[in-house]
């Protein structure tokens, strides 16, 4: 079933002259929904809100926090499971070429169910960089669009290289992100992530990282530059989405890392859940 503009129909179906469809113009958000209650909505909604205004989106009256909320749970009303990925995708409506002929959205809310409902990491997750095409540092890379094609390049790579994810490189030849993950790496008792001016996504899970970590008086939190040199020298690395939690990463290249960090952050964060 889809939610598409408030109604709930089992398919729909968009012009060709959709405009995420012909210019990658639309937003989407991405996030879990475990027993009725969407996890860090708030934030979701606000970089949603955000996002939007810097594409000059025109932000409907009635696109209230409780309103969107209330759409998703709609939808899910219709399904059996507990546990969801909802995707939340708004588009500029009909018209023009490159130059929009109005700034109008549509939106669709469609979900996916999910065995776990709370964060469980896969074992044995291996890295490598993708290196053939790099993101780049524009402030626009922050943002959740569908303009996202090395991302789909790099997932081919690591499928045909029998990789989990790869991780991407901006042009100033620093680590931004994994493919659908923002990236950590552990030294000593030094968290560090790239800053959103390397052009890594501003993630909500990423937030919650950083609210964990500098509550934790033991870790220190740096927000720099990570080269692929630094991956090297790290003992750990992990990834984080609103949907995988936290991720540690068992292998990059031949490096093998440890999980001490990451399996005490996750621990956190699933119990952070229940409250």
């Amino acid at each position: 079933m889809i939610n598409f503009n408030g109604n709930v129909v089992s398919e729909a179906t968009v012009s060709l002259q959709n405009r995420a469809l012909n210019y990658g113009d639309a937003l989407f958000e991405t996030c879990k929904v475990v027993n009725g209650k969407i996890l860090f909505w708030e934030d979701h909604y606000f970089r949603l809100m955000a996002s939007m205004r810097m594409l000059r989106m025109e932000i409907p009256m009635a696109f209230t926090m409780e309103f969107l909320g209330a759409e998703i749970i709609k939808l899910l009303q219709t399904q059996n499971e507990t546990t969801f990925r909802i995707k939340l995708l708004v588009f500029r409506n009909d018209g023009g070429f490159f130059k929009p002929k109005t700034h109008q959205v549509s939106y669709f809310i469609t979900a996916q169910a999910l065995t776990q409902a709370t964060f469980e990491p896969k074992t044995n997750y291996e890295v490598d960089l993708f290196k053939d095409y790099y993101t780049n540092t524009s402030l626009l890379n922050t943002l959740k669009t569908t303009n996202k094609i090395t991302n789909v390049l790099a997932s081919i790579y690591a499928e045909e290289n029998t990789l989990d994810t790869c991780l991407l490189i901006n042009d100033k030849k620093n680590i931004t992100e994994a493919i659908a993950a923002n990236l950590f790496l552990v030294k000593d008792n030094i968290i560090k992530t790239p800053p959103l001016t390397s052009g890594c996504l501003k993630g909500v899970m990423r937030k919650q990282l950083i609210n964990l970590i500098n509550s934790d008086k033991s870790l220190v939190l740096v927000e720099g530059d990570i080269s692929p040199f630094d991956l090297q020298k790290a003992d750990e690395l992990f990834l984080t989405n609103s949907i995988i939690g936290i991720q540690p990463i068992k292998k990059y290249r031949k490096k093998v890392f440890e999980t001490t960090v990451s399996s005490k952050l996750l621990k956190l964060l699933n119990s952070s859940l229940d409250r």
